[in-house]
C-alpha cells in the first residue's frame, strides 16, 4: 500500500510538473499494482495533454457484445491513454449484435467506429455445445463446426462488407471443467476437442479476411488461471462473468490490437548490452566471465536476447546503446559462443561513453526515423528514468529487478505487437546493411547523376492484390517524412478504394545493384472528368533522394493522358514531419492554385507541361 501511494504521489507531482512521459511511465506501474476503477479514472482524467514528440490519436470503438463488458472499459482507456490514445467507446445492447450488424441504420453505422470488438461467449454461439445438450452431432466434427459458426461468420462478413473499421473477434472459451468429466476425452469428439476446432475455423477464416484479427481468449483465460477468471456469481446476477481482478488482463489484451491499430508501434528497439543482454559487464568480468547461458543466472539472459530475436522477426529494427569498451562489447557479441544476438543483427550500434539520450539522437538519425519511434531497453532504472525526462519521446520499457522476468517485460510490451508481417518488414534488417553499401557508393561517386547511374535502379508498378495490400496499407499508416497528405488507410479500406472505378491505385518496387528495396511508394489516384486528383503520394524514407518520385509522377501523368485528362493536381497539407515533401509538386512545374490553413493545393497543365521518368530508372510499368 506504501508503494501505492508513494507511485500516485509522484504520478499526481509528474502531471502538475508537465513531465508527462514520466507520468505516463508511472501509470502503467500504477495500474499494474492498483489495478482498479479509481485509479483508470484517475489516469483518463488527468493525463490528457499529448506527450512532447508523441502524436496523439483518437480512436473510436464499438462492443458488440453477449456479456456485461463495462466493467473493463475504464482500465482499457486508461491503458491507452498511456500510449498516446483517447479511445471513444460505445457499447451495443445486451445480446443484440445480431440486429445491430445487419441494420445499417443501427447506431453501429452511424457510430462509424474504427475497431469493432465483438465479445461473446461460447455459451452464446454454441449452447448445445456449452451446454453439453444430446442433439450435438459427434460423428465427425467438421460438419459441426461449420454449423455452429455459420451464423457469426455470416455476421462478420456481413460487418466487413458494410464498414471499413478493424473487427477484432473473441475466440471461444473452454468451460472450467468439462461436462461430461473424463469421459469428454473418451469421446469420439468431445466438447474440448469441439471447441478447439471452433477457433481452428474462426483463426482460418480471420486470416482469409480483410481487417479481422481473433483475440485468442481461452488462451488469455488459461495464461491467468480459469478458477480465477470465472467469477460465477457475478455471471449469474449481473452477465459479468470475469473476476474483478482479472479485468485488467482482458484490458490489456485489447491494449495489444489497439496500439497497433492506432499506428502507435516503434520500429526500433534500441537495447542496452551489460547486465540487459548478459549478466555482468564486460569491462570488467571479460568475454568469458558474463553470463549467458543454459543455466541460471545465464539462461535469463538468454531469454532476453530470445525475445528480442523475436521481435526482430516481426519487422522491428534492433540497435546497441550502451555505455562501454566498443571492443570488447563486440567481441562478447560475436565471440561468446552461447550468444544468440550477434553485430550483424542490429542496424545501429552506438557503444561508447556518451549520454545515452545523444546515442538515441543519432540512432534515430542513422535510421531515418523520427525519435519517437525508439523504444528503449535498460536494466539500469536511473537510465530509463534520465531518457523519460531528456527524450520523452522515446518508449521506455521498464524492466523488473529480477532478470528472469526481463523477457516477459518485453513481450508484453504492445508497442512490438503487429498484426500483418509483410515481406518488407521480414528484410528491413538486410534493407538497412544494404543501405549502407549504398551510402559508400555514394561517397565514392563523383557526382549525383554518376551515383544514381551506378545504382542500376529498376521501378516496377505494383497493382493493389492478396499479396501487396498489406504493405501498401501500412505504408500508409507509418510513412511520415515523404508524404504528401498524410492520410491513413486500412487495409479494407485500401481494397474498397481499389474497387471504384474512377480510382486507381498502386505501389512501387524499387531493385538496384544491392538488392530489393520492395514496395516503397504508393500513389492513390481520383480520377475526374478531365483531371486527376493525386489522394496519396508517398514514399518511404528508404528511397528518398534517389529521384523515385519523379517515376512514380511521370507514371501518374501516363495514367492522367490514357484518361483523356488534362490536368493532375494534389494537396500538400503540411503535418510537423512532412517538410521533406514540400517541394516536390513545385520541383515538377506544378503551379499554386489554392491555398489554406492546412496546405497548398498544386496542378500541373498536361497541355503545356510534362514529366520525363529519370533515365538512370529502368521502368517495369505493367
Amino acid at each position: 500500500m506504501d508503494e501505492i501511494f508513494q507511485i500516485k504521489t509522484a504520478y499526481k507531482t509528474a502531471v502538475d510538473e508537465n513531465n508527462l512521459a514520466v507520468a505516463a511511465n508511472l501509470a502503467s506501474r500504477l495500474l499494474s499494482l492498483s489495478p482498479t476503477l479509481g485509479t483508470a479514472q484517475l489516469i483518463v482524467n488527468t493525463l490528457t495533454q499529448e506527450i512532447p514528440g508523441r502524436l496523439s490519436v483518437k480512436k473510436k470503438v464499438a462492443f458488440l457484445r453477449s456479456y456485461t463488458v463495462e466493467p473493463a472499459i475504464p482500465l482499457m482507456r486508461a491503458l491507452s491513454r498511456i500510449y498516446g490514445i483517447d479511445l471513444i467507446v460505445k457499447v451495443g445492447a445486451f445480446n443484440a449484435y445480431t440486429q445491430e450488424i445487419i441494420d445499417t441504420s443501427s447506431w453501429l453505422y452511424q457510430f462509424d467506429p474504427d475497431i469493432v470488438i465483438i465479445a461473446v461467449q461460447t455459451r452464446d454461439i454454441a449452447p448445445s455445445v456449452w451446454y453439453g445438450l444430446t442433439d450435438v452431432r459427434r460423428d465427425g466434427a467438421p460438419g459441426v463446426v461449420e454449423d455452429l459458426l455459420s451464423p457469426i461468420l455470416s455476421l462478420i462478413v456481413q460487418l466487413r462488407t458494410s464498414s471499413n473499421a478493424a473487427i477484432i473477434v473473441q475466440a471461444f472459451e473452454q468451460p472450467t471443467v468439462e461436462n461430461a468429466g473424463l469421459m469428454d476425452s473418451r469421446r469420439s469428439i468431445g466438447q474440448s476437442e469441439l471447441i478447439r476446432e471452433m477457433n481452428h475455423c474462426l483463426n482460418r477464416f480471420a486470416v482469409s479476411c480483410s481487417g479481422v484479427y481473433v483475440l485468442d481468449y481461452d488462451g488469455l483465460i488459461a495464461r491467468h488461471g480459469r478458477l480465477q477468471w470465472v467469477d460465477e456469481k457475478k455471471w449469474l446476477t449481473s452477465r459479468s462473468p470475469i473476476s474483478a481482478d482479472c479485468l485488467i488482463y482482458i484490458a490489456r489484451e485489447y491494449l495489444r490490437f489497439i496500439v497497433p491499430l492506432s499506428n502507435r508501434q516503434c520500429k526500433v528497439l534500441a537495447v542496452d548490452l551489460d547486465n540487459t543482454l548478459w549478466g555482468g559487464v564486460v569491462g570488467e568480468d571479460g568475454v568469458s566471465g558474463i553470463l549467458i547461458g543454459q543455466e541460471y543466472p545465464g539462461a535469463a539472459y538468454l531469454a532476453m536476447q530470445r525475445a528480442i530475436l523475436d521481435i526482430r522477426d516481426r519487422g522491428v529494427l534492433l540497435a546497441v546503446s550502451s555505455k562501454n569498451n566498443e571492443a570488447d562489447a563486440l567481441e562478447a557479441l560475436d565471440k561468446r559462443q552461447e550468444m544468440l544476438l550477434r553485430s550483424h543483427h542490429f542496424a545501429a550500434i552506438r557503444i561508447n561513453w556518451k549520454d545515452k539520450s545523444q546515442n538515441l539522437r543519432e540512432i534515430a538519425a542513422e535510421l531515418n526515423v523520427g525519435i519517437e519511434n525508439l523504444a528503449f531497453v535498460d536494466d539500469n532504472p536511473v537510465e530509463r528514468h534520465r531518457i523519460l525526462l531528456e527524450l520523452p519521446e522515446v518508449t521506455v520499457i521498464d524492466l523488473p529487478p529480477d532478470p528472469s522476468g526481463y523477457a516477459a517485460a518485453l513481450r508484453a510490451s504492445p508497442v512490438f505487437e503487429r498484426l500483418s508481417v509483410t515481406a518488407e518488414d521480414r528484410n528491413r534488417g538486410q534493407y538497412y546493411a544494404e543501405q549502407r553499401d549504398r551510402k559508400q557508393l555514394e561517397l565514392s561517386s563523383t557526382s549525383l547523376e554518376d551515383f544514381y547511374r551506378s545504382l542500376q535502379m529498376s521501378a516496377e508498378i505494383v497493382s493493389v492484390g492478396p499479396d501487396s495490400v498489406a504493405r501498401i496499407a501500412q505504408l500508409t499508416q507509418k510513412t511520415n517524412q515523404f508524404n504528401m497528405t498524410t492520410r491513413r488507410y486500412s487495409e479494407s479500406e485500401v481494397l474498397s478504394l481499389n474497387e471504384r472505378a474512377n480510382w486507381q491505385l498502386f505501389g512501387i518496387r524499387i531493385v538496384d545493384r544491392f538488392g530489393d528495396n520492395g514496395i516503397v511508394g504508393v500513389v492513390f489516384l481520383h480520377i475526374l472528368d478531365d483531371i486527376v486528383d493525386i489522394d496519396t503520394f508517398l514514399l518511404s524514407c528508404r528511397v528518398i533522394g534517389r529521384t523515385v518520385e519523379t517515376a512514380m509522377l511521370a507514371y501518374c501523368e501516363e495514367i492522367a493522358r490514357s484518361a483523356g485528362c488534362k490536368r493532375i493536381r494534389g494537396w500538400f497539407l503540411q503535418t510537423r514531419k512532412n517538410d521533406p515533401a514540400s517541394q516536390v509538386y513545385c520541383n515538377h512545374r506544378f503551379e499554386c492554385v489554392e491555398r489554406s490553413e492546412s496546405g497548398i493545393l498544386w496542378e500541373l497543365n498536361l497541355t503545356d507541361n510534362s514529366i520525363a521518368s529519370p533515365e538512370w530508372i529502368a521502368k517495369q510499368f505493367v
